[in-house]
């Protein structure tokens, strides 16, 4: 089994040009939570209000489903069972990744421990991290998280979560938050030198055998 750099396989399932549609459809989300909540009076109560975050990630998932349904975001989604059966999570689906989003209060840590987050960690093992290694099982496929939160200071980041640790990143971008606006350009874009295509086309490709042998 082949292995990719983190930030590299990172660039080629959720790559730069579409990162600016994160910022856009956490704006609008954040937005319609908080006016159903202004305007909802059971939602006005302290319970309530002490569970906004709840609403805004209701928010945010509608706002992701429609980036897919629109074609903003150029992947398909569907909409998972969490390992006990309390509900449902959205999962974005890039060429050959999983992306999950989480409502997080630090830009730097993974989200609580839960089975499925847990589980999604633990499949960026055998493809992103150890030598090649046949005997290490692979569980699924790459997980991406969407990490955000919506008081002030906003942020956003897309990470590759680490599988050896339940709060750190293998790699995380910066905050999306703070993109820099869009600059036209006359020439050809500059070459990227830094990135392993071959590594993550490898890589790739033994996802998509993966898939092949287990009927995904």
């Amino acid at each position: 089994m082949h292995n990719a750099p983190p930030k590299d396989f990172l660039d080629d399932q959720f790559p730069n040009a579409l990162r600016p549609v994160i910022p856009t459809t956490l704006r609008t989300a954040y937005s319609a939570a908080k006016l159903v909540a202004e305007q909802e009076p059971f939602l006005q109560v302290a319970s309530a209000k002490a569970n906004f975050g709840r609403l805004v990630s209701w928010s945010v998932d509608k706002a992701f489903e429609t980036a897919c349904q629109t074609g903003a975001l150029p992947f398909d989604y569907e909409w998972r069972s969490f390992d006990k059966p309390t509900g449902k999570y959205l999962a974005l689906r890039p060429s050959h990744s999983v992306v999950t989003i989480s409502l997080v209060r630090n830009p730097a840590r993974q989200p609580r421990q839960v089975s499925f987050r847990n589980n999604a960690r633990l499949n960026n093992e055998p493809w992103l991290f150890d030598p090649p290694d046949e005997e290490l099982a692979v569980r699924g496929e790459p997980h991406i998280l969407l990490a955000h939160r919506h008081v002030d200071p906003w942020f956003a980041h897309l990470g590759i979560p680490h599988p050896h640790d339940a709060y750190d990143y293998s790699y995380r971008t910066k905050n999306l938050f703070q993109l820099p606006h869009a600059i036209e350009s006359a020439g050809p874009p500059p070459e990227d030198t830094d990135t392993d295509f071959d590594a993550v086309q490898l890589l790739k490709e033994d996802i998509e055998k993966w898939r092949r042998d287990n009927g995904e």
